[in-house]
C-alpha cells in the first residue's frame, strides 16, 4: 500500500493496518494458547490438576465472600467499648 495525497485514503489505510495488526496478534495468541491447552491435555495428571483448581476456585470464592460479607463494626461501637474497657479497668 502507498502512501495516498488525499486525507481520507491515509485514514484508510491506517484503519486497514490497524485492523490487520490486531487480527495477526489475535490468531498468534489464539495459537500460543490452543499450544498450551494441548501439552496440558496430554499431562496424564489432568484430573488431579482440575481437582486442584476447583478446589483452588472455591477457597478463592470463599475468601472473597468473606471479605465482602463481614462488615467491620461503626466507629463509634469501638469508642464506646473502649470507653466502657477504661471505666471498668479504673482508668477514668
Amino acid at each position: 500500500m502507498t502512501q495516498g495525497a488525499g486525507g481520507r485514503e491515509g485514514l484508510d489505510e491506517q484503519v486497514l493496518l490497524l485492523v490487520a495488526g490486531v487480527a495477526d496478534l489475535a490468531v498468534s495468541t489464539l495459537g500460543s494458547a490452543l499450544g498450551t491447552m494441548q501439552g496440558l491435555l496430554r499431562r496424564s495428571d489432568v484430573a488431579d490438576l482440575a481437582a486442584e483448581a476447583e478446589q483452588d476456585l472455591r477457597a478463592r470464592g470463599r475468601i472473597a465472600l468473606d471479605r465482602c460479607a463481614t462488615v467491620p463494626p461503626a466507629h463509634l461501637e469501638i469508642l464506646a467499648r473502649h470507653a466502657l474497657s477504661r471505666r471498668v479497668s479504673g482508668d477514668v
